[in-house]
């Protein structure tokens, strides 16, 4: 069987930590990662260091965020419906990302994360697969197009 990777899923080679059924049920559903996502924005307009990798207008990048997050995590393919498949490193070619870019990313949604309180067991499942996706991003030593995409539908 052919089996289609997830949606954002870790690089080829890294196998996805084994989830128990439901894991956006266990933290809380849309509405939890929602808040995770508005939290998660706080801190990154709080971080100029951070912040200087993002629009001016922050709404669009919540929304989509949100919709992925959801999506990621087991949810309704809302975002491939809306944009079509993720392709993050794609996506994210436009903006020079190095690692110590993708830490603060990842430290900020930690914070986000406990910010609405889920659970340890839930965190660490999100985030041995959050933490490697994320670092896939990094791309700043590297020859690739930095034109932005805009809201191309990839599919």
């Amino acid at each position: 069987m052919n089996e289609q990777p997830i949606p954002g899923s870790p690089p080829a080679g890294r196998a996805p930590a084994q989830r128990q059924p439901a894991l956006l049920d266990r933290i809380g559903g849309r509405e939890v990662i929602e808040r995770i996502v508005e939290a998660f924005y706080d801190l990154v307009e709080a971080d100029a260091e951070l912040r200087a990798l993002f629009p001016e207008d922050l709404r669009a990048g919540r929304e989509k965020q949100a919709l992925f997050m959801e999506q990621w995590l087991g949810g309704e393919p809302r975002y491939s419906e809306q944009y079509g498949h993720p392709r993050l490193r794609m996506r994210h070619f436009p903006f020079v990302i190095d690692e110590r870019m993708a830490g603060l990313w990842l430290r900020h949604m930690g914070e986000a994360f406990r910010a609405v309180g889920v659970g340890e067991q839930e965190m660490a499942e999100v985030f041995a697969d959050l933490g490697p996706l994320a670092r896939h991003m990094v791309n700043a030593h590297q020859d690739v197009p930095r034109t932005p995409l805009g809201d191309v539908r990839l599919t």
